[in-house]
């Protein structure tokens, strides 16, 4: 089933923000129970008093079992993962715009920004070519681009995807599928579709949020 709009997409990711409560909560519950322990330990020992420990006797002890370290880490991680997910079903179709180029701006984005964007008002910083790679490894390949490229605070890249004139029955699924990723990521703001000389209907320029998350 294809996700067709932002509220849909809005379910999802509310439905990620409350696994991460439902784990954080199961933390500091877990950080709870610790902490009333280590007070029940030091409560014992102000009861006793001083103590001192028995002559050896000679018996052998064992040591308690280790305790299964608990994977904080791979959870944090698990959860990251489906925080920068993005999903080959979802259908951009319907929230971009096809005048005389086809652009796409979030909600709140004015219409004057991808004008400026065509324009080359911001330059081209980074770029990625997608051109002959399978949906999967474009995918990854796109996802990761834009996370460094946010990291290193770039604010126009252009993404290469190619006109699809190499695939089966002339159609640019790759172009599609790109268009869907885009839309998916918070951090696009805008794309429009390249000048000719820039790569045209096979390239994208893509404005990104900058520290201010506004153009």
């Amino acid at each position: 089933m294809k996700a067709k709009s932002f509220q849909e997409l809005k379910a999802i990711r509310q439905q990620l923000a409350e696994a991460e409560a439902r784990a954080a909560q199961q933390a500091a519950e877990r950080a709870a129970a610790e902490k009333k322990a280590r007070a029940e330990h030091s409560l014992f020992a102000r009861a006793v008093g001083p103590a001192q420990p028995l002559r050896a006797h000679g018996r052998v002890v064992h040591a308690p079992s280790p305790v299964a370290p608990q994977p904080l880490q791979r959870q944090r991680d698990e959860q990251a993962v489906l925080r920068e997910a993005i999903s080959d079903q979802f259908d951009a179709t319907t929230l971009l715009h096809t005048d005389e180029h086809l652009s796409f701006r979030r909600p709140g984005i004015g219409a004057d920004v991808t004008a400026k964007l065509r324009r080359g008002h911001w330059a081209v910083q980074g770029q990625i070519d997608l051109h002959g790679l399978r949906t999967d490894a474009a995918r990854e390949a796109l996802g990761a681009f834009l996370r460094d490229a946010r990291r290193a605070g770039l604010r126009c890249v252009r993404v290469v995807h190619g006109k699809g004139l190499g695939s089966p029955g002339k159609a640019p699924v790759l172009k599609a599928k790109v268009h869907g990723w885009l839309v998916q990521k918070q951090e696009v703001l805008a794309f429009v579709q390249a000048k000719p000389l820039e790569g045209g209907a096979g390239a994208l320029l893509v404005l990104l949020a900058g520290a201010s998350a506004r153009p």
